[in-house]
């Protein structure tokens, strides 16, 4: 039981991000309480229906420490699981509601699913393990000590993460989500609050409570969850039929945040918000000093048509291509004078470039 005792606390901090000071004791964990007693067990690994063992987790192995987030019908615990740093998302049927414990379960068994299926990725938080007991079930991550990037941005003022940070964060979010799409998933619930840090600044998408693929969505999925409505695309919000372009729309109002470092519509309520986006057409002020190149990434992302979105694919190729030239002029977005002709030449040397690549490879 070595592992269990207390590591000398680290004061680093990168950026603003502070590391894990230290491992929970073991006393610790002994006092944890709520919703863990429902995951006691004599040992051994709980198996569910069948095709459930693959990713049953070994409770004996696991250990429930302190909470740090909550939900409607979840709360998040850190915990040690197999003596590895683990989060711990545990999700409650509520007994009084027949239809709302049966979607509970139904929406626990999609996201165990979906993470169990998906490859590893360095920008898609990692799956470790679930448990199905009603009335509790949990599913268990990787725990990312930075926190989210929600916390990271609200600890600093309006307007002032640097270039080189929101763009390494939007490379970050733009790389997993391409990875999501390309795996025919659709996230849906894209947001600062679901994008999470790691000690190296690496960001991760994580919580795949209402995702889906996208040969299995349809109109009506985005009922119900009133919290994201700052962040849903217009067409989500009229429970309309959906495709992946939903997450591009999330994606720009995430880009806008890292810009601004405020919260979207944070002078309405959600419900108010969601009504002037999809019958007004109203999206977060660009602040005058944001850099035009930003700007015309995040109304294309934003658009509310949209076959007018960018997809991943050439998002990540215009966040390299800035990249590329802010480190060789730092002046780079300031000086960014876009037009038509321009941004068509910017291209083709990317493009002749995968050609090129992609003959000599054949």
């Amino acid at each position: 039981m070595n592992w269990f005792k207390q590591i000398n606390t680290s004061s680093n901090n990168i950026n603003g991000v502070r590391r894990a000071a230290r491992r929970l004791s073991l006393g610790e964990y002994k006092r944890a309480v709520s919703w863990s007693k429902y995951l006691v067990s004599s040992g051994g690994e709980i198996k569910g229906a069948e095709g459930e063992e693959e990713w049953s987790a070994d409770m004996s192995k696991l250990f429930i420490g302190q909470k740090f987030a909550s939900g409607r019908h979840s709360r998040i615990y850190r915990g040690i699981y197999k003596q590895r740093d683990v989060a711990i998302k545990m999700i409650s049927q509520p007994e009084e509601d027949e239809h709302l414990a049966s979607f509970v379960e139904k929406q626990f068994n999609s996201e165990v699913a979906l993470l169990f299926r998906l490859p590893h990725h360095p920008n898609i938080i990692m799956f470790v393990g679930a448990c199905k007991k009603p009335p509790v079930f949990c599913i268990i991550t990787e725990y990312l000590a930075g926190g989210s990037l929600k916390k990271y941005l609200h600890q600093h003022e309006p307007h002032s993460v640097p270039l080189d940070i929101v763009l390494k964060f939007s490379l970050d979010i733009a790389h997993g989500m391409l990875f999501l799409h390309s795996q025919g998933v659709l996230h849906r619930d894209l947001k600062s609050e679901n994008l999470l840090l790691d000690e190296d600044m690496c960001v991760k998408v994580a919580d795949f409570g209402i995702s889906c693929l996208e040969s299995q969505c349809g109109s009506g999925s985005g009922k119900g969850f009133t919290g994201t409505y700052r962040w849903m695309a217009p067409e989500m919000i009229n429970e309309e039929h959906h495709t992946k372009k939903v997450d591009v729309y999330s994606f720009g109002i995430v880009l806008w945040e890292l810009l601004t470092a405020l919260t979207p519509f944070q002078d309405m309520t959600p419900e108010q918000a969601a009504f002037a986006v999809s019958q007004k057409n109203a999206r977060p002020p660009l602040h005058p000093a944001c850099p035009i190149a930003f700007s015309n990434l995040i109304k294309r992302c934003w658009s509310s048509n949209p076959n007018k979105r960018p997809h991943f694919e050439e998002i990540v190729s215009i966040l390299e291509g800035y990249a590329d030239a802010f480190e060789e002029d730092p002046t780079f977005f300031s000086s960014y004078k876009p037009s038509r002709h321009q941004q068509f030449k910017r291209y083709i040397p990317r493009c002749i470039t995968a050609r090129k690549s992609a003959t000599f490879a054949s």
